[in-house]
């Protein structure tokens, strides 16, 4: 019996156990061993040089993956928003590959990625499914296209992305997991929990063939989180759905989250520029040489988060070594020109100075 078929009957055994807490434990212990048998089945295509992608270099400063089924304006709409000339046509499949283009935005380069049209069962490997969503892997950004009149795609679509490992608008479960030589399983939850048992924790952690360990779980998961927690290739990326020719449609119907666009008619695109901008987290940087007027033309992108030592450390090692102080002015400061150390964190349009050593 190979890897799938396992995985076929693995799922049979979850679909028919009643679920409850005598049989929590061991349907975590199932759903971790399809997890492990999924990435067994990835490995084995990759060195076998299968489902390694199209090949794309990244470029600029993110990202950002179109994905959706085939004949949903993907092109199109990269089209619109790129200087990429990405083939359109009324049928189906027209993008056989992966078309870059590369969109600026408020001084941010933003590669765009239209991939081919995804089928269900893509995960699986259908139509070039792995290598598809291989690429999205790599991505800061999903972009989810959906048709106006093909909705229902969306759930789908993202079923076929967690197949993979893609978790979607989430951050990784708040497990804690130090391996020891000895001494059994220690499990430690510090907020109060409602669904698993350490019962629970030790089968699926037995699964990756951890047996002694102290474990700290800051969250209420559950198994399914639980699993991810122990896996190596989940990826947790941003991600926006776009619904495509809603000028034809009722806008009021689709769910809070969705945008709706038309690619075709230039319809909402502004917005949905945007969000990608605003998704992506990044803020601009501008730098004040001492003494001289602040460069408002070409600025630092940064994550919003990052520090004015990470600013050193992306401007040039120099920087780093020889840094004495920054004076800021912006928004994270409390007064103009207010001296800093590398700590401070830095906000959208601050201006910056770095003074050095001599």
């Amino acid at each position: 019996m190979d890897a799938t078929e396992k995985i076929k009957q693995l799922e049979e055994e979850i679909e028919k156990t009643k679920y409850n807490k005598a049989t929590q434990h061991h349907i975590g212990k199932l759903k971790a061993k399809i997890a492990q048998l999924r990435e067994q089945i990835e490995t084995q295509k990759k060195s076998k040089g299968k489902g390694l992608g199209f090949g794309v270099k990244k470029q600029g400063h993110a990202t950002v993956a179109l994905v959706g089924l085939p004949s949903v304006g993907k092109s199109t709409l990269l089209n619109r928003l790129t200087n990429a000339e990405s083939k359109v046509g009324a049928y189906e499949f027209t993008t056989l590959d992966v078309v870059p283009g590369m969109m600026t935005y408020e001084a941010v380069n933003i590669q765009l990625l239209d991939l081919p049209g995804l089928i269900i069962g893509a995960a699986g490997g259908k139509g070039r499914g792995r290598e598809v969503l291989s690429m999205v892997r790599n991505a800061d950004l999903v972009i989810i296209v959906l048709d106006y009149n093909r909705l229902p795609a969306g759930e789908r679509i993202k079923e076929e992305l967690e197949g993979v490992g893609v978790r979607l608008d989430c951050e990784p479960p708040d497990v804690s997991i130090k391996k020891r030589d000895r001494g059994g399983m220690n499990v430690t939850w510090t907020v109060k929990r409602h669904q698993l048992t350490d019962e629970t924790v030790k089968a699926v952690l037995s699964t990756r063939s951890i047996h002694n360990a102290d474990v700290v779980i800051r969250e209420d998961i559950s198994e399914d989180e639980l699993v991810d927690a122990v896996m190596d290739n989940r990826i947790y990326i941003p991600s926006i759905v776009a619904v495509n020719k809603s000028d034809v449609g009722d806008r009021s119907k689709l769910p809070s989250d969705y945008i709706p666009i038309s690619a075709e008619k230039n319809i909402n695109l502004k917005r949905l520029r945007e969000l990608v901008f605003q998704k992506l987290n990044f803020i601009r940087v501008y730098m004040k040489p001492q003494g001289e007027k602040p460069d408002l033309e070409e600025p630092m992108i940064l994550k919003n988060g990052e520090t004015i030592e990470d600013l050193c450390r992306k401007l040039h090692k120099d920087f780093y070594k020889k840094f004495r102080y920054a004076m800021i002015w912006g928004k994270s400061v409390k007064h103009e020109g207010q001296r800093v150390g590398f700590p401070h964190r830095l906000r959208d349009k601050d201006i910056v100075s770095i003074i050095k050593e001599l």
